[in-house]
């Protein structure tokens, strides 16, 4: 049976990961496309009680949107958890509107994809979201 050796020190591999993550996560050169208007925030509400809730809400002069609220729940306990609902929608180069409505709580997020006239979501790109 053969072993597979390390020469490098755990320390090496982490700092090296680390290194490559930064790099591939760096900003891409900007591609040389029409220029854009800047976006403009039309609307921002938020409030938090303190308590354990919050919600929050934007909206673009892009058309994007963003809603979400938040409740504690079993505050206190070892299964103290926060549910969260919302959604969130954009327009896309396509000029399809699409939108994702969500809930995440102590059972995970759960996604649901709607998309404008236009098509489908292909089922590959919903089953890697999904898992």
């Amino acid at each position: 049976m053969d072993t597979i050796r390390r020469s490098g020190s755990p320390f090496a591999e982490f700092l090296v990961l680390s290194v490559l993550s930064v790099a591939a996560a760096a900003p891409q050169a900007a591609s040389r496309s029409a220029p854009t208007e800047e976006v403009q925030i039309l609307r921002f509400d938020s409030s938090n009680d303190g308590l354990g809730s919050y919600n929050f809400a934007f909206e673009q002069s892009d058309g994007t949107k963003k809603e979400e609220q938040g409740e504690l729940r079993n505050a206190g306990t070892d299964d103290e958890f926060v549910a969260v609902k919302g959604s969130y929608s954009w327009q896309g180069p396509d000029g399809v509107v699409y939108t994702i409505t969500y809930t995440a709580d102590d059972n995970g997020f759960k996604p649901i994809i709607e998309q404008g006239p236009g098509g489908g979501v292909p089922p590959g790109v919903v089953a890697s979201l999904l898992g």
